[in-house]
C-alpha cells in the first residue's frame, strides 16, 4: 500500500505542477487546462462571490475548489489559519483578509511549482501575513498545538492516507481549534474500472471515499462536534476538465442512465469539527 500511495502522490504532484505552470482548472488532468474564465465560472458555481474573486491577485484562483471553506469558517481577527493544499493561494488570501494584520495564514502544498506561484502571488498582492510552506498534508511542517483553524478545499480527497491527514490536522490545532473543509465524497462506490485506476486518481473523483468513511476518519482522529454543514450533488459538467469525469463520460460501456447515476453518487460537502479543549 505504501508503494501505491507514493505512486499516487507523485502522479498528483506532477499533475498540479502542470497546472501551476500552465494555469487554469483541470484537477491535475494531463490534458490542456482551461483559463481564467473557466476558473471563475467553476468558483462561482461552488460558492465564491464576485468580490472575493476580484480581491485576490490574478493567477491565484485556478478553479480547483469544490466549495468555499473560508465563507463558513468563522475566522476572527488575529487568528492563525492553516490551509491544507493551498495551491496558488486563493483561499489563503481570502483567509488573510479575515484574520487581518495581527493574524497569520500558513499554506502547505506538496508541489514546488505551486509554492513558487503562491509566493509570487503573495508578493504581487503585498500579503505580509501569509506564508507558504512546501510539505505533504500527511506530514505537516507545522508545530503541535499552534493554529486556531484549519481549512481545506477539495484536497484531502486526493490523499491516499486520509486518516493520517486528519491525525496531523488534530496535532497542529490548538485545543479548541476548528476544522472546516470542503471536499468530494461518495454515497456509493464508483465503477471498479475508475476506482482501480491510478491514472484516474489524479482527477477530483477517483480518490473520493464514501461519506460515512470520511466522517469516521475525522472522528477517529479525535475531533468532536463533527457536523455536516451542507451537502449537494456535484454534476460531472462542473468538472469540465477533470480526468476522472472524462473517463466516465467516454466509457463506451456506460449508458446515459449510468452517467446520471454516477452524478448522483458524488457529493460536495462542507464539514466542521473541533479539537477538544
Amino acid at each position: 500500500m505504501e508503494k501505491k500511495s507514493e505512486e499516487i502522490k507523485n502522479l498528483v504532484r506532477k499533475g498540479y505542477a502542470r497546472i501551476a505552470t500552465q494555469g487554469g482548472s483541470c484537477c491535475a488532468s494531463s490534458s490542456c487546462c482551461g483559463g481564467a474564465d473557466l476558473a471563475e465560472s467553476i468558483s462561482k458555481s461552488v460558492g465564491y462571490g464576485e468580490e472575493e474573486m476580484k480581491s485576490v491577485p490574478d493567477g491565484a484562483n485556478l478553479g480547483l475548489g469544490c466549495g468555499n471553506p473560508v465563507a463558513v469558517a468563522s475566522l476572527k481577527e488575529g487568528e492563525i489559519v492553516l490551509d491544507l493544499g493551498s495551491g496558488a493561494g486563493f483561499d489563503a488570501f481570502l483567509a488573510a483578509r479575515r484574520v487581518g494584520k495581527s493574524g497569520r495564514v500558513i499554506g502547505v502544498d506538496m508541489t514546488p511549482e505551486m509554492i513558487e506561484k503562491a509566493r509570487a502571488n503573495a508578493r504581487k498582492g503585498n500579503y505580509s501575513n501569509v506564508e507558504f510552506r512546501l510539505g505533504e498534508i500527511e506530514n505537516l511542517p507545522v508545530e503541535d498545538n499552534s493554529v486556531d483553524a484549519v481549512i481545506s478545499n477539495c484536497v484531502i480527497n486526493l490523499s491516499p492516507e486520509k486518516e493520517k491527514v486528519f491525525r496531523e490536522t488534530f496535532r497542529v490545532l490548538k485545543p479548541g481549534g476548528r476544522l472546516m473543509v470542503s471536499d468530494l465524497v461518495l454515497v456509493r462506490d464508483l465503477p471498479a474500472a475508475i476506482r482501480n485506476s491510478i491514472e484516474a486518481y489524479v482527477g477530483c473523483l477517483a480518490g473520493a471515499v464514501l461519506k460515512d468513511e470520511y466522517l469516521r476518519a475525522i472522528q477517529t482522529a479525535g475531533f468532536k462536534d463533527v457536523e455536516m454543514i451542507s451537502q449537494t450533488n456535484y454534476p460531472l459538467k462542473a468538472m469540465a476538465n477533470d480526468a476522472t469525469a472524462r473517463a466516465i463520460k467516454n466509457d463506451p460501456g456506460l449508458k446515459k442512465k449510468d452517467l446520471k447515476s454516477i452524478e448522483e453518487t458524488v457529493l460536495s460537502i462542507k464539514v466542521s469539527a473541533i479539537k477538544p479543549s
